[in-house]
């Protein structure tokens, strides 16, 4: 019965999941798969189904006996010569030794039933964790697209400034400036929307007004030096800021390939996981979310000693010795045997010797034997050996509980790092995009070089990269906590 249910609930499981998460680029969608085709979780499965079988080997009374024996020659007896006899024994345990046997077998299935579960959620987590790493390296692929974009637009800028007039360095600054808007389209960068776009004109509007005055002192102050082209030689920079703009470009194009090679790479590990070949196609969501994620110290706690299949597995194997031990000290106790036997008996010929009614009757003899465990050293041990092997696994759980609270805070930890890097990531993304912005700002107007513009591009690319890692990581660690909770949560 019990096996029937646990097997029923496995079904359902799989079942749900399959019904609720049907969507291909769902991160359950890939778990019910592994779970259906990993070929280690369904050794698992089956070693617990094959434990199942064992119950009803345990619960089982002994095979009866039949004694047969036949005499070469009739033996004489009074009334009859016995030809042959025939004996059927069926030996019964103690009370409660059956049922005892039968608890310990159950306890031995949930062990196994529990090691399944463990199995099942490494699965789990290793899929989860490949999951996120390839989202992470689809969002770093990304961000270069969109930075290649912004390079792309700065380069188009630094082509006008080259083709244009070297004498309208200084004397059109302020009209480069203005116009910088109608010439180049910058898009905002790591799917930044149009309030931050405002944002960033106005951070340019406060600035630039500052910049433009100290501009037009230094334009001022140059005019009174020996020869003004220098400034306007700086600014501009000739053809050096358009190479430069395309050794930028070339070194994203390297990125850019490094990660797909890391793209085709992941998806091979992912898809051994989900026992599929190696080049199947992995849907994956467009950008990488941050999960919504609570900690509650206590809850947790209580959760993992509830459902961890570690701490559930020391339980079941303290209970299997308990019941083990309720075995033992019955099996220390008589062995009950019922029986027949039954002896053919033929008619013996009256040769001067009286017969009765009973010449030539077979006779039937009801039988009860008794076995006696007089060596009781054995059964001593036995049962010293259940209580010590009870010990040890009590002793178990408190060392697993002890390493999973240890795990939990440790993860904890991690969670917190993870989130503290997400948003000083996202504040320095927002920063070095206003950055940026600026910074085109003052080189289209000519108080501002190209070296600036790209070190800060530089910059707000490492961001983007460095927020997206950290959110694979805050998801990642997430299901670190589930594997430890047994508890498989999704977007």
């Amino acid at each position: 019965m019990k096996r029937s249910i646990l097997f029923m609930l496995f079904i359902i499981y799989i079942a749900a999941e399959k019904q609720v998460f049907a969507q291909a680029d769902s991160l359950m969608h890939y778990l019910t798969v592994a779970a259906e085709n990993n070929p280690a979780l369904r050794v698992e499965f089956l070693n617990y189904r094959a434990s199942l079988e064992k119950i009803p080997q345990a619960g089982a009374i002994p095979d009866p006996q039949l004694e047969m024996g036949f005499f070469l020659k009739p033996m004489e007896i009074i009334d009859g010569k016995q030809v042959a006899d025939f004996k059927l024994m069926q030996m019964f345990p103690w009370f409660g030794t059956r049922r005892a046997a039968r608890s310990e077998m159950a306890e031995m299935a949930r062990m196994s039933y529990e090691q399944f579960r463990q199995k099942r959620e490494n699965l789990f987590f290793d899929v989860k964790s490949a999951w996120w790493g390839l989202q992470n390296l689809q969002q770093q692929l990304t961000n270069i697209g969109e930075n290649k974009v912004l390079l792309t637009s700065l380069k188009t800028l630094a082509l006008q400034r080259f083709a244009s007039p070297l004498t309208q360095g200084v004397s059109n600054s302020g009209g480069a400036a203005r116009n910088m808007s109608a010439t180049t389209s910058l898009p905002p960068a790591g799917g930044m929307s149009s309030e931050m776009g405002g944002m960033a004109t106005t951070g340019a509007t406060g600035v630039m007004a500052n910049p433009s005055s100290s501009g037009a002192q230094t334009s001022s102050g140059m005019g009174k030096m020996p020869g003004s082209s220098g400034m306007t030689a700086g600014s501009q920079g000739g053809m050096s800021n358009v190479l430069r703009i395309d050794m930028e470009l070339n070194e994203l194009l390297n990125e850019e390939q490094a990660i797909l090679s890391q793209i085709t790479s992941a998806t091979a590990k992912f898809n051994t996981l989900l026992n599929r070949s190696a080049d199947e196609v992995i849907v994956l969501p467009d950008t990488i979310t941050q999960l919504a994620f609570s900690v509650d110290n206590s809850s947790m706690l209580e959760a993992i000693r509830r459902q961890n299949p570690m701490l559930s597995m020391a339980t079941a194997e303290a209970a299997a010795y308990e019941a083990k031990l309720r075995m033992d000290k019955r099996m220390g106790l008589p062995m009950i045997g019922i029986g027949l036997q039954y002896s053919v008996i033929s008619k013996r010929m009256a040769m001067g010797i009286p017969t009765t009614d009973m010449n030539g009757k077979d006779m039937l003899m009801p039988m009860l034997s008794l076995t006696i465990p007089l060596y009781r050293n054995k059964y001593r041990a036995q049962q010293n050996e259940s209580r010590l092997m009870r010990e040890a696994a009590a002793d178990k759980y408190q060392s697993a509980l002890n390493d999973l609270t240890a795990e939990y805070l440790s993860v904890r930890e991690q969670l917190a790092n993870a989130q503290r890097k997400i948003t000083l990531y996202e504040q320095q993304r927002q920063l070095a995009l206003v950055t940026y912005q600026l910074a085109v700002n003052e080189f289209a107007a000519g108080i501002g070089s190209i070296a600036n513009v790209l070190d800060v591009e530089r910059q707000l690319l490492d961001y983007k990269l460095k927020r997206s890692e950290a959110v694979a990581t805050y998801n990642t660690v997430i299901a670190m906590i589930e594997n430890l909770l047994s508890d498989t949560q999704t977007e």
